[in-house]
């Protein structure tokens, strides 16, 4: 490996953080920018039509890591697209899009409260309808709204996607399909309490890892033709992405719900098989017992095995594995075809990815 002089180094990591900001600013503009056309189309039909754009509008812009369009763009620069390139820009903003397709059906299927620090997007349509007195039932009323809101950013997402390169396009066919099959199997194996850490592993990756991290980087790398990369994002995205959901893992059972921004505990309510739980339920007793036993009460069964869980030493185990993911990362990438400085984003990216508390 070549190693630049400090100088160069430094000029180089500055250019790629500019190139970097720069496109995921013109990202953020056509996320902004299609809402608000779509905003004015909708509104002269019927003040009611808005209310789905609304709907997505305000989920996107209470905030967000923006981690799929930050993989797709690194993805799209370290392969050496240019970063003047506007399919990049549709692409990231497409990746931003199916996320919030996920977060407002995810909140329904969990019945989860809140989604970033606020009322999720079914609860407060729910309440609206109640304060007007409106006929129906209210929750019905809250979820068919957020379902509906989430189908309308998926064809956002598609939208964008439709004019991509067709490996993009065949990389963006095999992201949603993956995240989609994987909200199932989560939804299925919860249901029937399966045990199984080679489908948990595979659950993890599917709707979670793979759709945050390896497909956005490979999606971006598409954009550009160049298949160098492939292998080396492959084994860094699967590692890393592995890691990203464990973290969520632990935020649900040791997390404060007041920073991660949504409620703690809901995976043991649910009775999620997460990695961590397949973990703990192959080495502690207390908790198999508390899984196989299950119930008609989800949210006293979900507390007794949460504290369960926290008096397990499953917080350290699942540390260790995300320490072990994270340079196995890191390794994926040493001797990758890419610029210095864009292994340098890609460690710092491992680094936010795998040790956030939100």
């Amino acid at each position: 490996m070549t190693v630049s002089p400090p100088s160069a180094a430094l000029a180089a990591a500055t250019a790629a953080a500019r190139a970097r900001a720069d496109v995921l600013a013109r990202a953020e503009e056509r996320l902004d920018g299609l809402l608000a056309m779509e905003r004015r189309r909708w509104a002269t039909v019927d003040h009611r039509a808005t209310v789905p754009v609304d709907t997505i509008a305000h989920l996107l812009r209470a905030g967000g890591k923006r981690l799929r369009p930050a993989f797709c763009v690194i993805g799209f620069l370290a392969a050496g697209g240019d970063p003047a390139d506007d399919r990049v820009v549709d692409a990231a903003a497409a990746t931003e899009f199916l996320h919030g397709f996920a977060l407002l059906h995810d909140d329904v299927l969990d019945d989860s409260p809140l989604r970033r620090g606020a009322p999720s997007a079914h609860v407060r349509h729910a309440r609206e309808h109640r304060e007007r007195r409106w006929q129906g039932e209210s929750r019905r009323y809250g979820e068919g709204v957020a379902v509906l809101a989430g189908d309308l950013a998926l064809s956002y997402a598609l939208r964008l996607a439709q004019e991509l390169p067709s490996e993009a396009r065949r990389v963006w066919a095999d992201l949603v399909s993956e995240m989609i099959v994987g909200q199932h199997l989560d939804v299925a194996v919860a249901a029937e309490a399966v045990t199984d850490p080679r489908l948990s592993a595979y659950i993890a990756n599917a709707k979670s890892g793979r759709y945050s991290i390896r497909r956005p980087l490979e999606l971006g790398a598409a954009l550009t033709g160049d298949t160098s990369l492939s292998d080396a994002f492959a084994a860094y995205g699967t590692a890393l992405g592995e890691a990203f959901q464990l973290r969520d893992d632990l935020i649900d059972v040791f997390g404060d719900a007041h920073v991660a921004g949504k409620p703690v505990g809901a995976d043991a309510e649910n009775h999620k098989m997460t990695l961590l739980m397949t973990t703990a339920v192959r080495h502690d007793a207390r908790v198999r017992d508390i899984v196989a036993r299950g119930g008609d009460d989800p949210a006293g069964q979900g507390a007794a095995l949460r504290r369960a869980l926290q008096e397990t030493d499953v917080l350290a185990t699942i540390e260790r594995r995300i320490d072990s993911l994270v340079a196995d990362a890191g390794r994926a990438l040493e001797d990758a075809p890419i610029g210095e400085e864009w292994r340098r984003q890609l460690a710092d990216m491992a680094v936010v990815v795998a040790y956030r508390d939100k």
